[in-house]
């Protein structure tokens, strides 16, 4: 659990500070709530955002344990790729704090790759517009978890390495968690937030940066580790693997 945690804090703060790149995918649908309510007071909107944003973090969490049961049989199968799986996480997490900060398409053809299965869901949402009741927002919060994200499929990628089931789920969950306060915020005041949001897109996108460095700061120092492969260690200094066969002789 405690290798865990870091993984934990590094999906929800990305979640947190990664909340500006969600506005122009999940803002669109979660501002219905507000567009929808024209003369409906707060007591009535913030329940239908909640409803969304909780089938949101589920949909998030079923991804997060398909992703991690993948990612035990990649490792399974071939041990060493659990290190370059984790690197290529925070690689994509970098990615998208410049994307975030300089508004640079960088994780495009990633999200166009998704868009294939988007593309087949999507329909299902067309019965769930408008969102007047609270399982109408469940269920198209159910959907929206698949809009293909380059933010998204960062965060299940740190999943996969977890390589077991009840931890990607967390992992996803935490991340989920880390986007609601924006998105449910969004949902009550499109407008005001997006507005507010777009002056810390920068910083924020940097703080996001540092964050994709330090989740791969773990598997680079894995992989550049010196003496691995080499031998046993012995009272605090790795010997050679022939070295006892050099004292025999």
């Amino acid at each position: 659990m405690t290798d865990l945690l870091p993984v934990l804090g590094a999906a929800l703060v990305t979640g947190l500070l990664g909340s500006a790149h969600c506005f122009g995918m999940c803002a669109g649908i979660s501002g219905l709530f507000a567009v929808n309510a024209n003369v409906q007071s707060l007591k009535t909107q913030v329940p239908k955002a909640i409803a969304y944003n909780v089938g949101r973090v589920l949909t998030y969490a079923v991804l997060g344990v398909i992703v991690a049961l993948l990612g035990k049989g990649a490792v399974d199968s071939i041990p060493a790729l659990g290190p370059p799986v984790r690197l290529a996480s925070g690689i994509l997490i970098i990615l998208v704090g410049l994307q975030l900060a300089f508004n640079w398409r960088l994780l495009a053809p990633l999200e166009t790759a998704g868009a294939k299965i988007w593309q087949r869901i999507a329909p299902a949402a067309k019965g769930l517009v408008p969102v007047e009741t609270l399982p109408q927002a469940l269920g198209l919060g159910l959907i929206w978890g698949w809009l293909p994200c380059g933010l998204v499929y960062s965060v299940l990628l740190l999943a996969a390495t977890t390589t077991d089931a009840a931890a990607g789920g967390m992992v996803m969950v935490a991340f989920g968690i880390g986007t609601m306060p924006a998105m449910i915020a969004t949902g009550v005041s499109a407008s005001k937030i997006a507005q507010f949001m777009s002056g810390k897109r920068l910083g924020a996108g940097l703080l996001i940066v540092i964050l994709g460095l330090a989740t791969i700061a773990h598997p680079v120092m894995k992989l550049t580790r010196p003496g691995d492969g080499m031998g046993h260690d012995h009272g605090g200094h790795i010997m050679p693997a022939n070295s006892k066969e050099e004292s025999e002789g």
